[in-house]
């Protein structure tokens, strides 16, 4: 489904990713684990356009290197960063909807869109009218997560969605992730962390990325 070849990404002249080779299967939730600084977070700004790349990305056997950033949600990826950036002088349910609008959905697909949101997150519809001002850091990345499923309809990325979580939000959270899985079996899950016991129980494959470069860790010494 998301595949890398021979790819460097680099910020600004600084190289981040190095030769990267890497496929990631249909339906495959996959949890991307590395120190601060490694490149998780490249490795998905990359495939949302917003990293100089030499090499290819692919989604779907499609070459996206040099597709415009502002084209790549239309191909079904949703993505949550990791500092959440909510519009704050909107509502929580307004910040779940506006992809979906810029996207140029109707207003059927983002109604049924909104209510698999609700299905997934199901405390996000006790908060719809809140100004996403007014919630908490917490809070605020379940509105991250619930806006980035209005697109991801092929690929769901999450950067470090539990950093910073007290543990019975963290919870929640991997609750509700678990629940996407049962209603939504297509979409590719893939989660960057810095510890990989919260995703033990979640992610069916774990990748370790060290100074830009991926392994696959031996199944039974993790």
């Amino acid at each position: 489904m998301l595949e890398f070849k021979n790819a460097d990404a680099f910020i600004g002249k600084v190289p981040i990713l190095r030769d990267l080779t890497l496929k990631i299967a249909a339906a495959e939730t996959v949890a991307l684990i590395g120190r601060n600084g490694a490149g998780k977070t490249t490795t998905l700004r990359s495939v949302m356009g917003f990293t100089d790349v030499r090499g290819q990305i692919l989604v779907d056997g499609q070459d996206i290197t040099k597709m415009k950033p502002s084209r790549r949600p239309a191909l079904g990826i949703g993505y949550a960063p990791e500092d959440r950036r909510l519009f704050t002088g909107f509502t929580v349910e307004e910040n779940i909807l506006l992809p979906g609008e810029v996207a140029g959905l109707d207003a059927a697909e983002r109604a049924d869109r909104l209510d698999k949101v609700y299905l997934v997150l199901p405390e996000l519809k006790e908060m719809a009218d809140r100004p996403a001002g007014a919630v908490s850091g917490g809070q605020g990345k379940m509105v991250a997560l619930g806006r980035a499923l209005m697109l991801s309809t092929r690929l769901l990325m999450l950067d470090e969605p539990f950093q910073g979580l007290a543990p019975a939000l963290a919870q929640r959270y991997g609750d509700a992730l678990k629940r996407l899985r049962d209603i939504d079996r297509d979409v590719t899950v893939i989660v960057t962390e810095s510890n990989p016991k919260l995703l033990k129980s979640f992610a069916e494959r774990t990748l370790v990325i060290e100074r830009g470069e991926i392994t696959e860790p031996d199944r039974e010494a993790a």
